[in-house]
Order: structure tokens, then C-alpha cells, then sequence
């Protein structure tokens, strides 16, 4: 059940359960060949669709998310971390108060995840509500591997298969070549790390044109393969939270000295 669509009335006497879909992405650029919107279509196409599957809620979508290290490139839009994960929590306190106490962040932008996790630390921590980030590939990384030679963190052919099934209208499939000779294909070579520290902060530093990977080993057919296999494992994710007991997903209690074994 998609929330914003109901009217209170219709919500008041719903049986949605115990968890709530919460897509975020990011409004960023995505190479010359995806639209900015690319994250935050994703994570709504996947909770929108797992809410469908399971009779759980999907709130509205969080478009616009932590995405500075993209800033030089036009159109990206982001907001502070602090930011960020304020307004993370408060919608999801409310969400509490209005009875939903698990909470799923489907989240398609990796810049968003460590924040998210803070959120969910911090409603677990008063034991608020249970809330977990999940990435959708990274629930299915065996499967992203072997469709893919060179699947790239972002805005390669894993997210443009993901598009090309969710929105085809808004790829364009001639700048395929372009992302991929222009940006970067082949990871070891961006030189990340020196002497064990990460020296680099913005995407621009280490792509051209922003986009990692190549996107001519796209395609719909994949995108659908991949988008029903994390579909799939969102479901799962979720139907587990519903069976939890909710005292079982919350901090446990000081550790007793006297009641320890040795082992």
C-alpha cells in the first residue's frame, strides 16, 4: 500500500502490519546517459513493488539525499548529513507514533547508507523502532557479478539495466560508448588509497564524466532479472522483521558479570 494515495480514513482501518518501505535515492548525475533521478527511481520501483508483493506500507520517496561529492557536476542537488539524517529520523518517529515500530530504508544511493545507519542507531537506542538501510545490490552481489563483466559502483550497467527496465524513456542508449571510453572503467586503476588512506573526496576526481564501469553490457532483460532478485530479498527481509518479536530487536540488556560462563 502505497501511503500517499490513501486517504486517512482508508489508513485508520488498513491492516498494513508492522513494517514500513522507505525509499531513498539521490537527485545526482549519473554520466551522460542516465537521468539524475536514477537512484531514487530505483529505490521507489523496488518499494513500491515489495509493498505491492506483501501488503506492507511504502511511504513517499526521499529524492534528494547526502550527494556533495557529485556537486560539480550540473543538476546535482544534495543536502548536509546532519540534514539528512534529522529529517530521516523524524519521519520515522513518526511512523512510530502512527504504530509502524520496523522500518526498511530502501535505500539506491551508497552515499546515503552510513547516515541511515546512524538513524537507525538512534530510534533503536530509546527503542523507538527497529530500522535497517538495505542496499538493493548488495542483497544480491553474486547475481550483479555474474550478469555482469564490469558492473562499476555507479552509473554502470547494473543501474543503467535497472533503468532501461523502470524507465527506458529516460536512457539514452547513444551516449553508452561515451560513459564508458569518458569515465571509468576499471577500478583498481582510479588510485583510491595511498600508503592506506583514502586521498580522493570527489567523484570528478577520479571519472571524467562521472560515470564507473560500462554501460554497453546493459540491458532490459538484465535489469529485470536483477530488479526481481532484490525484490525478492527485500520481501524476504521484511516478512523476517514482521515475525520478530519486537523486544528481540532492541538493545539487550547490561551484561550480568556473575551470570557469564567460562568458555
Amino acid at each position: 500500500m502505497y501511503l500517499a494515495e490513501q486517504t486517512w480514513p482508508d489508513l485508520a482501518t488498513a491492516d498494513t502490519g508492522p513494517v514500513a518501505f522507505v525509499p531513498l535515492g539521490s537527485t545526482e548525475q549519473h554520466g551522460p546517459h542516465l537521468p539524475l533521478s536514477t537512484d531514487h527511481v530505483i529505490a521507489e520501483g523496488l518499494a513500491r513493488a515489495a509493498a505491492d508483493r506483501t501488503g506492507f506500507l511504502c511511504t513517499p520517496t526521499v529524492n534528494i539525499g547526502v550527494s556533495d561529492h557529485h556537486r560539480q557536476f550540473h543538476g546535482t542537488m544534495w543536502v548536509s548529513p546532519s540534514s539528512f539524517r534529522d529529517y530521516v529520523e523524524d519521519f520515522t518517529r513518526n511512523l512510530a507514533y502512527h504504530g509502524i515500530d520496523r522500518v526498511v530504508f530502501v535505500n539506491a544511493h551508497g552515499g546515503n547508507e552510513q547516515h541511515l545507519q546512524e538513524v537507525g542507531r538512534r530510534v533503536r537506542a530509546d527503542e523507538t523502532a527497529f530500522a535497517t538501510p538495505w542496499m538493493w545490490d548488495e542483497s544480491i552481489p553474486g547475481l550483479v557479478n555474474e550478469v555482469f563483466e564490469t558492473n562499476g559502483p555507479h552509473a554502470g550497467p547494473k543501474e543503467t539495466s535497472m533503468l532501461l527496465h523502470l524507465a527506458p524513456e529516460t536512457v539514452k542508449e547513444g551516449e553508452f560508448e561515451n560513459a564508458r571510453d569518458g569515465g571509468l572503467q576499471d577500478l583498481g586503476s582510479a588510485g583510491h588509497n595511498r600508503h592506506g588512506a583514502r586521498v580522493h573526496y570527489d567523484t570528478i576526481e577520479n571519472s571524467g564524466n562521472g560515470a564507473f564501469g560500462d554501460p554497453t553490457d546493459a540491458s532490459a532483460e538484465k535489469g529485470e532479472r536483477i530488479f526481481e532478485a532484490a525484490c525478492d530479498e527485500l520481501i524476504q527481509l521484511a516478512e523476517w522483521l514482521a515475525d520478530q518479536r519486537f523486544v528481540d530487536l532492541m538493545p539487550r540488556e547490561h551484561v550480568d558479570a556473575g551470570s557469564t560462563t567460562d568458555v
